[in-house]
């Protein structure tokens, strides 16, 4: 598959949107780097997998996916010889946590889905590592009692620092320190407690300025007689130190022993994520597994375009080895391009192995290549560079095709000459079509609209259109021919179904007796419709229009001209 048709069909969009169900980065980036697969095997065990997960999330949405972003990070930081920090243990803990409630939960699901269920048993049993984290770490940090020494050690601590902090308190107390106090309170700074002293006093005071106010007024000093108790403190805190070091280092070393086992827990976490993204996915569009066949069968029931929400109207169609070039006609903005691209859309959804919004019915050929020639808006009958361009595909697409291709082109042969773009269009359509590939064309080309007369395995259809309300309704008919509408549209504002029928005669149509005349030859209920449509027609003209000024009365005498010689008289 081509980029140029991905990109034309939206196909990245649709990437992007399904990324948005994963949970995890990795996830999300493996969504948006996927591309169709060629293998209908392939495709057909994606399919099954989606369809599976969706029964699953049908149960029950919430699946414990864990994001596991920094795992890797966290083994090759492991294997350098460096701990893992207390928080980032943590993660893995909860790592270690959701695989086991992912196992938990897939238990009771392999009646519904038992493929998908059962790859959750590849995770390896990591209870004894989860049950050592757990004893050891508490909100992010080391636990107290992860072992004896720290249990001690952080007993001993807590009793000094109250120690320490009775001391400067004591101190703020003291009458012989009365006087200096900027306040009667202990301030803690920096991890050290502190008594706050007025600036000028600073000298009078024995002691370790730790900090000073933003006003400069006040410092914030440790008294030598509590600095003397840190000394204490200090040993205790080299001490947790030295064992918090220790115990991480162990917690680490588990870690990497089951290191292995953490990939493979990895590989199907970041499997599943996907897998119920696209089944998310699928679940929001209303989405429906489709059949896939070896018959060059496209078998279109009730298809939406997955991007244009509930505004989309449903496509029906079918082609297959008998008719596999569908030639459409209709007028401009009546859905023509948009059906190209639903059935090109759809096609590249089903096999990357997602879920599309269509009926039960729909069967879908695993195309090896789909090349897409679609307009780009612009005005190409004043573009000659465009018609170049786009000529230019078309021969790269001609060279290209075969029996396996899917050709979506809208408006073949359009920005040059009709009568010669007319004739490049057929040929290029009959080429395509004796090399094997499927077509879908759009086109305004009468002549072309006659092919499925005249060659075998060509099939009309038309984009229907409203004349009553004047609007299309993006439905496809098909075994019928369209066209501009245009004299649908005149006669349905009220101009004279004799001038219609002239400018039919213009055009040179041969498709078929005209069906509008004269007034005469309708019939009283079509003569009555008509003039109906004209008094609305007028109607609709004059509404909210100042009434004219009445024609004055001509007087006796007055010169006047006299039709159809234009003589001159008098009255």
């Amino acid at each position: 598959m081509n980029d140029t048709a991905l990109q034309q069909l939206d196909y990245h969009h649709i990437l992007e949107t399904v990324a948005s169900f994963a949970y995890t980065d990795r996830a999300k980036e493996t969504i948006r780097m996927s591309k169709p697969t060629l293998n209908k095997k392939q495709i057909e065990r994606m399919l099954h997998e989606v369809d599976e997960a969706g029964r699953i999330l049908a149960i029950n949405s919430s699946v414990p996916i864990h994001s596991l972003d920094d795992m890797t990070t966290y083994l090759e930081q492991a294997k350098k010889g460096l701990y893992l920090q207390p928080s980032q243990l943590q993660r893995v803990m909860s790592f270690l946590e959701h695989c086991r409630k992912l196992k938990r939960y897939m238990r009771d699901k392999v009646a519904v889905a038992p493929t998908v269920a059962t790859y959750v048993q590849s995770i390896e049993d990591m209870g004894d590592t989860e049950d050592e984290m757990a004893r050891s770490l508490r909100h992010g940090q080391i636990d107290d009692h992860a072992t004896p020494e720290l249990a001690n050690i952080r007993r001993h601590l807590r009793i000094k620092r109250a120690e320490v902090k009775e001391k400067a308190e004591a101190m703020c107390r003291s009458k012989k320190l009365a006087s200096y106090l900027q306040e009667n309170i202990v301030v803690e700074k920096n991890g050290r407690f502190t008594i706050p002293i007025k600036k000028q006093y600073r000298s009078k005071v024995s002691g370790t300025v730790i900090d000073t106010s933003s006003s400069g007024a006040t410092v914030f000093m440790e008294p030598k007689e509590v600095g003397a108790l840190y000394e204490q403190l200090d040993d205790l805190l080299a001490a947790e130190s030295y064992e918090v070091e220790t115990i991480l280092y162990t917690l680490t070393a588990s870690v990497l022993a089951i290191e292995k086992e953490l990939h493979l827990a990895m590989d199907i976490m970041h499997h599943y994520d996907v897998l119920f993204a696209k089944a998310k996915y699928g679940r929001s569009i209303d989405g429906v597994i489709p059949a896939l066949n070896d018959d060059y069968t496209i078998h279109l029931d009730d298809a939406r375009h997955p991007l244009l929400g509930e505004q989309a109207v449903p496509l029906s169609l079918k082609l297959g080895i008998r008719e596999r070039a569908l030639i459409i006609t209709g007028p401009n903005t009546g859905g023509k391009t948009v059906t190209l691209k639903t059935v090109g859309l759809l096609t590249l959804m089903a096999q990357t192995g997602l879920m599309i919004p269509a009926g039960p019915k729909t069967s879908l050929h695993v195309f090896q290549k789909l090349f897409v020639d679609i307009g780009d808006g612009q005005s190409i009958e004043q573009n000659l560079s465009t018609f170049s361009s786009r000529l230019t595909n078309i021969i790269h697409i001609l060279e290209r095709a075969d029996d396996q291709t899917l050709v979506l082109v809208d408006e073949l042969g359009s920005g040059t000459d009709p009568n010669e773009g007319m004739a490049l269009a057929q040929v290029l359509l009959e080429q395509l079509f004796a090399k094997g590939a499927t077509i879908l064309a759009t086109t305004h080309y009468r002549e072309l609209k006659s092919l499925s007369k005249t060659h075998e395995g060509f099939l009309n259809g038309s984009m229907e259109f409203d004349v009553a309300t004047l609007q299309p309704t993006y439905r496809l008919l098909l075994g019928e021919t369209g066209n501009s509408q245009a004299f649908d549209i005149a006669f349905t504002l009220g101009l004279h179904p004799e001038l219609i029928h002239r400018a039919q005669q213009l055009t040179g149509d041969q498709l078929g007796e005209s069906r509008y005349t004269t007034t005469k030859d309708l019939d009283s209920t079509q003569r009555l419709r008509y003039e109906r449509q004209l008094r609305t027609s007028n109607h609709i003209r004059t509404k909210g229009k100042a009434k004219k000024a009445p024609i004055p009365q001509f007087n006796q005498g007055d010169n006047v001209t006299v039709s159809p010689h234009g003589a001159i008289g008098r009255l």
